[in-house]
């Protein structure tokens, strides 16, 4: 799995890339990170671009849950790109697990996603 983050816009938004299957393993670089920025700006935004993306193993799966539960309010916007359509459907499934907008971009619509993530 490979997964880079980058803060944009002072840390406000952080754009995930992420491609293979995620592991429990990218989640003990990826949580930190994340936390810090909430802790920093309370709310973020985060453009998340999924590449050859195969989903998630049993362990980083509840990983993320453990994740979303934690930080149901603290992610404002989710703009999930995508190259598939069960990668579309991850937007319908995310909703209950946060409060943030969440939108899926096709990956010929990214600057569409950079722009609907970063407008006021």
């Amino acid at each position: 799995m490979s997964v880079t983050l980058t803060q944009e816009a002072g840390g406000r938004i952080l754009l995930v890339r992420a491609s293979g299957k995620l592991e429990r393993a990218d989640y003990d670089n990826l949580v930190p990170e994340v936390e810090q920025l909430i802790q920093k700006h309370g709310k973020i935004r985060v453009l998340l671009e999924l590449h050859d993306f195969h989903g998630w193993t049993a362990g980083a799966l509840w990983e993320d849950i453990k994740f979303d539960v934690k930080h149901f309010n603290d992610i404002e916007r989710l703009a999930i790109v995508g190259e598939s359509r069960w990668q579309e459907g991850m937007a319908t499934f995310c909703k209950p697990f946060t409060t943030a907008q969440i939108r899926y971009f096709t990956d010929d619509q990214l600057s569409e996603a950079r722009q609907w993530v970063a407008e006021q």
